[in-house]
């Protein structure tokens, strides 16, 4: 009996040490923060409890809050498309035309995405600075333009970086993503359409989009979570080439992420930028929620 009940605990001590660390550093943080958004709290003095107000305030009386969800939608509506259009054209490309190189133009690819935040925003401040950037001098000698264009103190130049940025960084997992996807494609599928008569382009529109699917779905939904909590690379580019300014000129790049650790970390309100945190969680759950129904009812 009593070996019958270590062999039954044997199990349940193995992934212990798993929960233990999971509700040390996961859970207790979430509910923890939670809690801090309930309270006004500057991290010195004591906490002082005030229920919904700091989401009131939220909701109703924080025009920066709506102005950073804006900009994000902005950034990442426009930096998504390509980003997939980019990475299912170069996975199409290696699968088709250039499978003998296909592992080098992957490493090439992909390498932008294990890049820190720190080096590509240093390198795209550099890259875009209006007196030394390399971009200014290129398109000042191809008589492009005949003036310096301050990429990064002007609203709009400031949101292309930004979306270039991201398309750069980004598009290489994505692309790494679809290839896995076409391989799952049987090759019968395109011979057979080959023999009806079917081109590259039929065969593409009408097998390969409809057999990825998932594979966007998936895409789509990952790249919004992540793109809504985008922070550390229009932080960086700024913080170098934007003269500090939070959130860029005009604060037109200032994420929900960017406006939290301003509001908890710059300004020292810490329940407030925990309320800010959890409404970008309601967001998110909202945004996600259709998504995940979806990919549900395709399994059913």
């Amino acid at each position: 009996m009593k070996k019958n009940r270590l062999d039954k605990a044997y199990p349940y001590l193995f992934i212990l040490p798993f929960f233990l660390i999971f509700i040390a550093f996961n859970l207790f943080p979430i509910l923890y923060s939670f809690a801090i958004s309930l309270t006004k709290w500057d991290g010195v003095n004591p906490s002082v409890f005030v229920g919904l107000e700091n989401y009131i305030r939220l909701f109703t009386a924080d025009p920066l809050f709506y102005q950073s969800i804006l900009n994000t939608v902005i950034l990442i509506a426009v930096a998504i498309p390509l980003q997939l259009a980019m990475g299912l054209l170069m996975a199409v490309l290696l699968k088709d035309f250039f499978s003998k190189s296909r592992g080098f133009f992957q490493f090439v690819n992909y390498t932008p995405n294990i890049t820190t935040p720190v080096a590509v925003g240093l390198v795209f401040a550099i890259l875009f600075d209006t007196r030394i950037g390399t971009v200014n001098r290129i398109l000042m000698a191809l008589g492009i333009t005949g003036d310096y264009i301050d990429w990064l103190g002007q609203p709009v130049p400031a949101m292309a970086v930004v979306i270039l940025l991201l398309v750069w960084k980004y598009f290489g997992y994505i692309m790494v993503m679809f290839l896995a996807g076409l391989s799952g494609i049987p090759d019968e599928l395109y011979e057979a359409a080959s023999i009806d008569g079917a081109g590259w382009w039929k065969r593409f529109t009408h097998i390969t989009i409809p057999m990825l699917k998932n594979t966007f779905v998936f895409l789509v939904t990952t790249s919004l979570i992540s793109g809504l909590q985008l922070f550390a690379e229009p932080q960086l580019l700024f913080s170098r080439g934007g003269g500090g300014v939070v959130g860029g000129p005009g604060r037109s790049c200032l994420t929900v992420i960017w406006h939290m650790y301003d509001t908890a970390f710059k300004r020292f309100e810490f329940g407030y930028g925990a309320a800010i945190a959890y409404g970008l969680f309601l967001i998110i759950l909202v945004l996600s929620s259709g998504s995940i129904k979806n990919i549900v009812k395709e399994e059913d």
